[in-house]
């Protein structure tokens, strides 16, 4: 069943706007993501080279331990900001769906079936 959908004036948020910026978030997390995973190779083939070129050569566990630690601590931040951004963009589509859910509830209160409407999707015992 199609539902008939007009302009209604209580809107505080364009939703072509918040898609866009669903949009923008999903895609600039790829971006975030892509930048951290070639900061990171670079990193890892620095270290290598070190080791190669006998820099390390003279240091303590402490230090070789550091040097670990810093090399994957950058590509935890990014997964993170990954994360975050992913999550923004799914919490933004749940709440358009949720106004969407609750204006369709006061649609349907407003046109008398308020009782056997919201009760209709219930369980039965």
């Amino acid at each position: 069943m199609e539902e008939k959908r007009g302009s209604y004036l209580g809107t505080y948020f364009s939703k072509e706007t918040t898609l866009r910026l669903v949009s923008i978030a999903k895609i600039f997390s790829w971006v975030v993501v892509g930048i951290y995973s070639c900061q990171w190779l670079v990193q890892f083939v620095q270290m290598i080279l070190s080791i190669v070129r006998g820099f390390w050569y003279g240091m303590g566990y402490t230090d070789i331990a550091l040097s670990f630690v810093m090399l994957f601590e950058q590509p935890l931040r990014g997964a993170v900001y990954f994360i975050v951004l992913q999550v923004v963009a799914q919490a933004l589509l749940l709440f358009m769906d949720m106004e969407d859910n609750t204006r369709r509830a006061a649609r349907s209160a407003e046109q008398g079936g308020a009782s056997s409407s919201l009760n209709a999707n219930l369980p039965r015992p």
